[in-house]
């Protein structure tokens, strides 16, 4: 294929292709020499069929720069022809696969499935034709595009300006390919929260409105060329409804597009923009305005929906039934108080909307769904009569996790089941709107669970304003469309091909490599959670510096492959990988700074915390103008007014950090903290040879003159990375162990500073267990007062009654987390050791006693059910350990710390009756729970640190421990 260098993996990312063809058979050539084929499409077929036909013509020039001809005939002689078209509308294909010169196995009567096939002579006078068969509309748009992304015009050509590589000959391989019917029957998006979008929309496209027909038609595109069919569109009070402009649903229909809404717009209703001025023109006999209860106004509210089924009757659409107040507030019920009596309103509610719909729409009325989201759920598990034709939704907690999914009898409805899941929140118990955040191995997990417990009608995202969405979405259509494409292991297998789509595969796997560190960052925490205080800046060798080192690397990255790639794909890289990774950690970097200068004051720094408070500034500064580069230069400032982390009417991403500054004194003088210590060194500095690693003293100036100062350790195996010399501002001292000179044992020494008429020692403790202790270690081996795990890292594995672990690759805050699978298996409530799959961790303890012992699991609910697993040491008894299972929707409290954290913690203790080699066991007891990190304390990990230490020593995983330093601020 001649585009084989930008483009295309396809056919990998096809669900199946046929049968390979003859090696001898030629290329189909689309253009050459500046001429390109027709494009054939019955005039009678489907008009999203002819539409899609033009966007073909439009592909083929963006490729080489001319036109084909679009024909509604057959033309008399042509070396080579296009033929587009659907089965049963298209007779000249429909001719082909009755002779048997199409093969459409697989592909008729299915849904959404198409075939493309070269064939020779396939009318007279044509000698051959590049035919693309759809069993149904969407089917044929779908070929389409296939075939576009085939010749390099990526999906999102426009919406994040991958650029089309240009070509004077343009071919497509022989041999045929098919794409099969989707996993998920509805696959969509919701545009929600879209102040952004909406500023953008009505600066760029139309001035006149608050996105209207042009920027849905862009909407449009792009969804088919995502292979999705479904949209529940803009519904805030700055955008303008979508059924204001009827030319909408009109485009909608055209494109082959299924409109409906969301959970609080029954039967396509925007109750925000809609209900005033219906409530105004149907005012009571006493001149009163109706409230939208239907309680206290069944006849106007029921005539309200009534008058938009009507309206809307004629279009392929998704009917929302039951009811919430108006703008996403709960259901007002002011003569139902009762959850009772609340359930026998929304049965009255559903019964009469039922009614409309069939007598305004008729058996075109379908699909029509049911979302049980927020206190709805509540009312549903209560007794709510949903018919059985209906398409039960379910909800996330809008962080991602399922919060129940549908039971035997619920899957056993014909109506089926689907989904609504968030990439992108505005709400408790915080918001995320700015940046594509969800880890992919996240969005993977919950998916692959949804599908196997039968949750395949209807798959519906929360984008946002869709824009940063970019990757997170392209991810969960592929998977909507072929469940079964990406494994456990191979998550990020998708985002190489899927950047080496846009980029070329000469960067693909580096970028994608980028993408995963970047999630993972994020999975530790995301940067709209970002706040004072969170991470350490004194434990485990400044946590906070060590992740801001972390970013920097990867901004290196980031720049290293934009300097490789050439000018055209400079807007597309800063869209999809430079904006979001810089922008994060400018976030992340002046909260750091921010949290650094807060310390600095409370140490009684002087010139050092104003240092730092430069820094925080600075930082958010460089924030401001990345994003207005973005705005305003990104694509000759395409995308003014679209990208904003602080828009008005919605919460924000954390802003400007508050700092302090310290009044300038003509003085100077000498202060020290040592890692672990806020101010001061009470806290010794604790070595070990089985980690080697190395701790930090801060050593910083208490005024503003220069001051000088020195450093002796009283011992020769203690290195130190600067023995003195004059500071303004501060220094920080890395501490290390000569470990070929220090004599074995547990020992202890000391590091003194001296500088302006005083003087500070540090106490160094010292544990040399000489080479032999690393060279017998079969496990994880006790230092520091702590052993860390991360969980993947079994010694064994044990499955179990049909369950069993399973790593997934890209999870959770390190390489991957360990999932027990399948989904759908049973728990395990007794006899652990023996009907439970398990993992076993090989453990090494210096000592004895009773430890706690720290399992991070990472955040999932079964709100009809528990999320628990078990811990136990050797074959003592076990502890079952209980995980939140429920979604409450608060701030502060445990739900709301995990969905923060993006961990639970789960604690309890183990008893070390020897020290010594020992198995730490953790078992299964509800399937779908992953476990990422295991802790345990034997007195050294600190509290106030926010991370899992990092991982110990282990002679396989972790033969030698990250001491690397942190970020630090300038040396003065």
């Amino acid at each position: 294929m001649a585009a084989a260098g930008m483009s295309p993996l396809l056919p990998a990312v096809l669900p199946a292709a046929s049968a390979a063809a003859s090696p001898d058979r030629p290329d189909f050539t689309l253009a050459r020499d500046g001429v390109a084929v027709a494009v054939h499409v019955d005039a009678a077929d489907d008009p999203a069929v002819i539409r899609v036909a033009g966007d073909l013509q439009a592909d083929v020039e963006r490729v080489t720069g001319v036109r084909p001809e679009l024909r509604h005939t057959l033309p008399e002689r042509a070396s080579g022809l296009i033929l587009v078209g659907t089965l049963g509308a298209s007779p000249v294909i429909d001719r082909l696969v009755a002779r048997g010169r199409l093969d459409v196995s697989r592909v008729e009567g299915r849904r959404e499935a198409s075939v493309t096939q070269v064939v020779d002579r396939p009318v007279p006078g044509v000698d051959r034709a590049l035919v693309i068969a759809g069993s149904d509309r969407r089917g044929t748009v779908y070929g389409v595009y296939d075939t576009s992304e085939r010749i390099g015009v990526s999906p999102w050509y426009w919406w994040a300006d991958v650029p089309v590589e240009r070509r004077a000959t343009l071919t497509v391989p022989a041999k045929p390919l098919k794409r099969l019917e989707p996993s998920v029957r509805y696959r969509g998006v919701f545009i929600n929260d879209e102040q952004n979008l909406t500023t953008w929309s009505h600066r760029t496209q139309e001035p006149d409105k608050n996105i209207g027909p042009e920027t849905y038609r862009r909407l449009f595109e792009l969804l088919l060329r995502l292979k999705a069919n479904y949209l529940w569109p803009a519904m805030h009070p700055y955008s303008d409804f979508f059924n204001k402009y009827r030319e909408n649903p009109e485009l909608a229909d055209r494109y082959g597009i299924v409109v409906g809404s969301s959970h609080p717009e029954a039967l396509l209703r925007n109750g925000v923009h809609e209900w005033a001025p219906w409530a105004e023109e149907h005012r009571g006999a006493d001149g009163s305005l109706p409230v939208y209860d239907y309680t206290v106004n069944p006849t106007v509210i029921s005539d309200y929906w009534r008058a938009r089924a009507r309206e809307n009757a004629a279009y392929e659409s998704s009917w929302t039934i039951g009811m919430r107040g108006l703008h996403d507030t709960a259901l007002e019920t002011k003569y139902a108080t009762t959850v009772p009596e609340k359930v026998a309103v929304m049965n009255d509610i559903i019964a009469d909307q039922r009614r409309i719909l069939a007598e305004e729409v008729g058996a075109a009325a379908e699909p029509q769904i049911f979302i049980p989201y927020k206190e709805v759920l509540d009312l549903y598990n209560a007794g709510v009569e949903v018919p059985d034709d209906v398409t039960l939704i379910w909800p996330d907690d809008n962080h991602g996790n399922m919060r129940q999914l549908p039971t035997d009898a619920e899957r056993a409805r014909p109506g089926g089941n689907g989904i609504y899941y968030h990439l992108s929140y505005w709400g408790r118990p915080r918001s995320y709107l700015w940046l594509d955040t969800t880890q992919l191995a996240k969005v993977w997990q919950e998916l692959r669970r949804v599908y196997e417990h039968g949750a395949d009608r209807m798959w519906i995202f929360n984008v946002g304003d869709l824009k940063s969405i970019e990757t997170g979405l392209s991810f969960s259509m592929d998977l909507a469309w072929d469940v079964d494409r990406w494994d456990a292991e191979d998550v990020e297998g998708f985002l190489v091909e899927w950047y080496g789509r846009q980029f070329g595969r000469r960067h693909a796997a580096e970028i994608a490599a980028i993408r995963s560190e970047y999630y993972r960052l994020a999975a530790e925490r995301r940067p709209e959670f970002i706040d004072r205080n969170v991470f350490s800046v004194v434990h485990h060798g400044d946590e906070a510096g060590r992740r801001m080192a972390a970013y920097d690397r990867l901004l290196e990255r980031v720049r290293a492959v934009g300097a490789g790639l050439p000018a055209a794909h400079q807007d597309a890289f800063y869209e999809l990988v430079r904006y979001p990774v810089h922008g994060a950690w400018l976030m992340n970097l002046k909260y750091y700074w921010a949290d650094r200068n807060a310390l600095a004051v409370r140490q009684g720094r002087g010139a050092g915390a104003n240092r730092f408070a430069d820094l925080a500034e600075a930082a958010h500064t460089a924030e401001a103008a990345l994003t207005a580069r973005y705005n305003t230069e990104v694509a000759g400032g395409k995308w003014d007014g679209y990208i904003n982390p602080y828009p008005s009417e919605i919460p924000k991403a954390p802003g400007r950090p508050a700092v302090t500054r310290v009044a300038r004194q003509e003085t100077s003088g000498l202060g020290v903290a040592a890692q672990g210590n806020e101010t001061g060194t009470d806290r010794p500095l604790a070595f070990s040879s089985v980690t080697r690693d190395r701790r930090f003293v801060d050593v910083f100036n208490t005024g503003f003159l220069t001051v000088s100062w020195e450093a002796e350790a009283d011992q020769p195996w203690v290195r130190l990375s600067s023995s003195g010399g004059s500071l303004t501002e501060q220094v920080r001292v890395w501490v290390e162990i000569d470990w070929e000179q220090v004599p074995e044992g547990a020992l202890d020494a000391a590091v003194a500073f001296t500088g302006a008429g005083r003087r500070f020692e540090v106490p160094l403790r010292v544990v040399n267990g000489g080479e032999r202790e690393r060279r017998r270690a079969r496990g994880f081996l006790e230092a520091d007062g702590y052993i860390s795990i991360d969980a993947v890292h079994t010694e064994r594995r044990v499955a179990r009654g049909g369950a069993r672990w399973r790593t997934v690759r890209g999870l959770g805050r390190r390489t991957g987390a360990v999932e027990a699978v399948p989904s759908t298996a049973a728990p395990v409530t007794g006899d652990h050791a023996t009907r439970a799959p398990e993992l076993r961790y090989r453990v090494r303890f210096s000592g004895t006693g009773t430890f706690p012992v720290t399992v991070f699991r990472l955040p999932s609910l079964d709100e009809r059910g528990a999320r628990r697993l078990a811990v136990g040491l050797d074959d003592q008894p076990v502890t079952v350990l209980t995980g939140q299972n429920i979604a409450t929707g608060n701030r502060g409290d445990a739900w709301a710390r995990e969905v923060e954290e993006g961990v639970e913690k789960l604690t309890t203790t183990v008893t070390v009756g020897e020290p010594g080699e020992h198995v730490l066991r953790i078992f299964m007891v509800d399937p779908g729970i992953a476990v990422d990190q295991i802790v345990v304390d034997t007195g050294g990990a600190p509290a106030a640190a926010y991370l899992a230490p990092p991982e110990s020593y282990h002679p396989v995983f972790n033969p030698d421990p990250d001491i690397g330093p942190g970020l630090n601020a300038p040396d003065q």
